[in-house]
């Protein structure tokens, strides 16, 4: 295994980097396809999120990997080289495994212990091996870590700890209320219909707002979550109410919108969220004093509850312009505002002084165990074509004996000519056992890649019969990984 993991995120670059970095519509495979037709990697996949961008890959050179994921990281991001540079950070090996395995723990994320990375490292494994630039290792690696992820939360307080970046985002809004008792009764406009914009629609549903407008550029895909997320209200029962309250739930309003119909809604709503994969700005300063100015124009009830508009940016790059910081009525937090919240030390949501200490160092022994486990059945998978390969050679040994004794001696019956096979098969056998078990032992030890080296050169194994061991092994395990009846997580 020689892994190598290079990237960015918000604990090395600062969100102005970060966001000139993203990587937007079709980069993502652009990016795992050049890394695979470089010389130093064999496989590739990327983990692009608004906060981190990360291309790992299997290579024969650590140095040259190095420079070349850099350089490709810098050409298709469009930041240059000299500046990404000092924002970098390299993994390797052990150390890149331990890292994936963290960051699907939560234990890397801006909030700590937020389950949505899950998904995330979900779908850098889905392009990798629709791309079919995921291979042995990264395959291994990435189901592996998705495993170490769910076993985190499903074994530990973990979720106590951390949060959604939207339901995050959102208390940053509330200003010290509950979502529910800020959101209640309000109107809410999402932006986007992809995954996080998704989860905040459905988290402003939850928490009570009387009308949501999703917009999407694509209708069809907003009018599908907008039905579903109505559904799903419908059919949540409503809390408990409290002596005095009503015991009726409140019907959910959800329409969808086109894109370009932002700007007519913008005047109506009391909370937007933006997340999109657009290059541009999708509101500008002009266009929020516009919708403010009309918005104060119109009285409070039947379009709007108040003057003041909260706008949550998640988008990388940004969705809506950072001048909206300085527009007195507006309220905008964004992802940069997030990063600076959630390492405030009074114990914040999202930071590790607020997580719940035990928890996360609970999370962090079980990421310690796994990486050992996987780093040794890695090793010990990179000498069982050595060993098929001996085995292999042993068996066509015993195959040319018999064959030249049956010529030597023809008069022997079936009997005693099977019992003779037998015989012979079982003292190979025995020899080959002790020292292909042990072998397999030590290869799963640090160094322990070098005991196949030795196996080899022992018993003048054919390179190109182990070789051609691998590659059926390899093969066999991609076409499981990609069976739709299985493989997928």
């Amino acid at each position: 295994m020689s892994l190598l993991v290079v990237g960015l995120s918000h604990r090395s670059a600062p969100v102005s980097v970060l966001e000139r970095a993203a990587l937007v519509g079709d980069e993502q495979a652009k990016l795992v396809q050049d890394t695979l037709a470089a010389e130093p990697a064999t496989e590739a996949a990327v983990l692009a999120t608004c906060n981190r961008i990360e291309l790992y890959a299997d290579v024969d050179k650590f140095h040259a990997g190095v420079a070349e994921l850099s350089t490709l990281l810098a050409q298709h991001t469009g930041v240059g080289l000299d500046e990404l540079t000092p924002y970098l950070y390299v993994h390797y090996e052990d150390r890149a495994v331990h890292h994936l395995f963290s960051v699907a723990c939560g234990l890397d994320s801006m909030v700590v212990g937020e389950g949505q990375i899950l998904g995330q490292i979900k779908d850098a494994l889905a392009l990798g091996q629709e791309l079919h630039t995921a291979g042995r290792l990264l395959n291994d690696l990435f189901q592996q870590a998705l495993r170490v992820g769910k076993r985190a939360h499903s074994e530990t307080g973990i979720d106590r700890a951390g949060q959604s970046l939207v339901t995050f985002g959102l208390e940053q809004l509330a200003q010290g209320a509950s979502v529910a008792e800020w959101a209640r009764g309000k109107r809410a406009l999402v932006i986007g219909a992809g995954s996080m914009s998704s989860l905040a629609a459905a988290t402003l549903a939850r928490a009570g707002v009387a009308e949501l407008v999703i917009a999407n550029r694509t209708l069809e895909r907003a009018l599908r979550l907008a039905e579903s997320l109505v559904q799903q209200h419908a059919a949540t029962p409503a809390a408990i109410p409290a002596e005095g309250e009503e015991t009726l739930r409140e019907p959910l309003v959800a329409r969808a919108v086109p894109r370009d119909r932002v700007t007519a809604e913008l005047p109506h709503a009391d909370i937007v969220v933006s997340c999109t994969g657009a290059t541009g700005l999708v509101l500008t300063a002009a266009e929020l004093r516009t919708a403010l100015a009309q918005r104060a124009a119109c009285p409070p009830g039947a379009h709007r509850t108040g003057t003041d508009v909260s706008l949550l940016d998640l988008a990388m790059p940004r969705d809506i312009d950072a001048a909206a910081h300085r527009i007195e009525g507006l309220h905008l937090v964004d992802i940069e505002s997030l990063a600076e919240a959630a390492t405030e030390p009074s114990g914040a949501p999202g930071s590790s002084a607020g997580a719940m200490a035990a928890d996360v160092d609970k999370v962090r022994t079980i990421v310690s165990a796994e990486v050992a486990a996987f780093g040794a059945a890695q090793r010990a998978a990179h000498i069982t074509p050595t060993v098929v390969a001996l085995r292999t050679m042993a068996a066509d040994v015993v195959a040319s004996e018999i064959a030249r004794l049956d010529g030597r001696l023809p008069d022997l019956d079936d009997k005693q000519r099977s019992e003779i096979t037998q015989t012979v098969r079982r003292v190979v056998d025995k020899l080959l056992h002790a020292p292909t078990v042990r072998v397999k032992q030590l290869a799963g030890t640090p160094g322990g890649a070098g005991y196949a080296d030795a196996l080899r050169e022992l018993f003048d194994l054919d390179p190109q019969a182990v070789a051609a061991v691998s590659r059926a092994d390899g093969s066999a395990r991609a076409a499981e990984q990609n069976d739709p009846k299985g493989g997928r997580p």
